[in-house]
């Protein structure tokens, strides 16, 4: 930074101070450097909870529980995709059949279109905060599942409670922990 030269100046009392100051071209550069950080700050805020839950997950089943009738999700992954988050399901139903389904969005509230799941054809996921989604699960315009993912605050588990129908007409209701690999 540069400075001016000193000023002194006089007091009522007869005393003196010495004072230095910034010249205009350097106090501009220093609110800039200020604003660009804040910038990137508040980016760096704004991406984390998408960041957080992207990667792979594996179902930890000893340390879940399911109602009977209830699906597990082997595998979960989420992905970046532009502007959107993929997400990547490996699936076992009730009855042992394997399904792979995918769900392309974002964490707005807005239903997406999932494919591949029998069970549903939309999903939406809204963001509560840096560490919690909410989700809702739809087949033919009505809702069928509803939940919460909460990523533990080391980042390296998440636990997701979900309650609803199985599609069959049963309540189904699950909480299913995952770790990330």
């Amino acid at each position: 930074m540069t400075f001016a030269e000193p000023a002194i100046d006089s007091f009522a009392n007869g005393g003196f101070c010495c004072r230095l100051s910034l010249m205009p071209g350097a106090m501009m550069r220093a609110r800039t450097i200020a604003i660009v950080f804040m910038l990137c700050v508040v980016g760096a805020v704004a991406c984390f909870a998408q960041d957080a839950f992207l990667g792979m997950w594996k179902l930890k089943e000893a340390k879940s529980e399911f109602s009977s009738g209830a699906p597990k999700n082997t595998t979960v992954v989420y992905e970046a995709v532009g502007d959107k988050v993929k997400v990547t399901v490996d699936s076992v139903s009730s009855d042992g059949k394997p399904s792979h389904y995918t769900w392309v969005g974002k964490f707005d509230g807005k239903d997406y279109p999932v494919s591949g799941d029998p069970t549903s054809d939309t999903r939406s996921y809204t963001e509560v905060d840096d560490r919690v989604l909410g989700f809702n699960i739809s087949k033919g315009g009505k809702l069928v599942t509803s939940g919460r993912i909460v990523l533990s605050a080391d980042g390296r588990t998440r636990t997701v409670t979900m309650s609803g129908g199985d599609g069959k007409g049963h309540t189904v209701s699950s909480t299913e922990v995952y770790e990330k690999q």
